[in-house]
């Protein structure tokens, strides 16, 4: 016998999203051995590192055609001082808290989202990725709402939810969207567009890159918004209780 539900269902259900803020720093060539690794080696007359009780220095004399410079298809940083500065920022990320309330006897559809701006001057650009901390990803105690499965192997183009599911779904959205969510106006998974509210996914512990760029965007940087929505059929009992998914960010420098 199914369970009637006289009260709300989802009173609330909350996305905190932990930020993680790496960086990496890409080299043309290292030289290393069993013992030692070099990343950056210059040639040169003297110079090296210096300190006092107010200010730290390191430099070199007799470096040839040293410092910065570009053209209108490549970016140029000459000698070691140069090449390791790389400049990512990445912006707060607020919470979720999703609405309305569905009740558990007809079911409906509770969204909300978040966005931040990741800034980075490497010319190599940057990745985001998200994970959720537990599988399923939205709990209540010892009760969860299951994954989002979109129907083949990439997101589904709408969100759906039939009488009998209840599940849980991210859909990314910015400049930068990864490939695995844009879309042809009906496919998801294809280099296209970026269209509001579609390619919906299941958040996952394995992280799954949501936006990606080739090149430098500082200083405007770029805004990813991340869509969440629960899905309730009106024919499925869940427990009464405020649901809630932990989910990790994470930008890397390219």
């Amino acid at each position: 016998m199914r369970q009637l539900l006289s009260r709300s269902l989802i009173q609330a259900a909350c996305a905190t999203l932990t930020v993680v803020f790496l960086l990496q720093i890409g080299s043309a060539e290292v030289m290393q051995s069993d013992n030692f690794k070099i990343q950056s080696d210059s040639l040169n007359s003297g110079g090296g590192f210096g300190s006092s009780t107010n200010y730290q220095l390191e430099d070199t004399v007799g470096e040839v055609a040293s410092g910065g410079s570009a053209s209108d298809n490549y970016n140029l940083r000459a000698g070691y001082q140069q090449m390791q500065a790389v400049y990512l920022s990445l912006s707060a990320v607020p919470d979720v808290i999703m609405a309305p309330s569905l009740g558990g006897l007809t079911g409906g559809v509770a969204t909300g989202s978040t966005a931040f701006l990741v800034t980075t001057d490497s010319v190599a650009g940057y990745t985001v990725t998200i994970s959720a901390t537990n599988s399923p990803a939205m709990r209540s105690g010892a009760n969860s709402i299951a994954d989002y499965v979109p129907a083949g192997a990439v997101p589904d183009y709408i969100f759906t939810t039939d009488p009998t599911d209840v599940h849980f779904a991210y859909s990314p959205e910015g400049v930068d969207i990864a490939v695995r969510f844009q879309n042809t106006g009906s496919v998801c998974g294809v280099p296209g567009s970026d269209t509001s509210d579609r390619c919906f996914d299941g958040l996952s512990t394995t992280p799954v890159e949501i936006t990606r760029r080739n090149s430098s965007n500082h200083p405007a940087g770029a805004t990813t918004t991340v869509r969440f929505a629960v899905g309730l059929g009106g024919s499925v009992a869940v427990p009464q209780g405020m649901y809630q998914a932990t989910t990790t960010i994470t930008v890397l420098a390219l």
